[in-house]
């Protein structure tokens, strides 16, 4: 038997969500986490960790479209600011440093370095890599549009220049894209309406690429 929800159940209008909507914690759906990376104004680096995005391509070009990006933030700014960032796809093994970045992220702070990454100039734009990630996809900036008119989070639509991954990645037979060493994905706070208190939330990964 299923559950309606077109509201946010009686168990759950009264629990500390942080701003997140109820709809994100009953259906938990996962999204790739990245650090999104450009230069802050004052020349030092910015890395900023996201989720909440999805990624597509077709005859005009390869696009990443980046949701819940808040007006007030420093990603934000910066790519305004320079019209370009790059997407540093983590693994898993990773995640001191990258939660790190959440902590490192002062005006004057190079973000990268502070969270013990490495900086690497990207290929195309200006803006700086994260060494360690396995895949980093270089953008420009092309349009936001608001959810909803007057909301502070925006969809900013990001087009790919170009694309570096490690090369012992390509082949699904070897090293791979996913697993344990691969794209990792957000989960945010997975709750069950019928006990509040039993509340997860962490990374996930992809144990196997199903073909048909």
């Amino acid at each position: 038997m299923k559950k309606e929800f077109s509201s946010a159940p009686e168990t759950m209008k009264t629990m500390d969500n942080w701003g997140v909507h109820w709809a994100d914690l009953v259906t938990a759906l996962p999204s790739p986490l990245f650090l999104v990376t450009a230069y802050k104004s004052n020349g030092q680096p910015n890395a900023c960790l996201h989720s909440w995005a999805c990624f597509n391509g077709n005859d005009s070009g390869f696009y990443a479209v980046l949701s819940s990006v808040n007006k007030s933030g420093h990603m934000y700014k910066t790519i305004h600011e320079t019209g370009v960032a790059v997407l540093n796809f983590p693994t898993a093994a990773l995640s001191e440093k990258y939660f790190a970045t959440v902590a490192n992220n002062g005006f004057d702070t190079d973000e990268i370095t502070a969270s013990g990454f490495t900086v690497e100039p990207a290929a195309i734009v200006n803006a700086p890599r994260i060494r360690e990630c396995f895949l980093n996809i270089e953008c420009r900036f092309l349009w936001e549009r608001e959810i909803k008119e007057g909301d502070y989070h925006v969809l900013m639509c990001l087009e790919a220049v170009n694309i570096a991954m490690d090369e012992d990645r390509l082949d699904e037979r070897k090293k791979g894209r996913y697993g344990e060493t691969g794209y990792v994905y957000n989960v945010c706070g997975v709750v069950n309406p019928d006990n509040v208190d039993d509340q997860q939330d962490g990374i996930i990964v992809l144990n196997r690429l199903i073909q048909e």
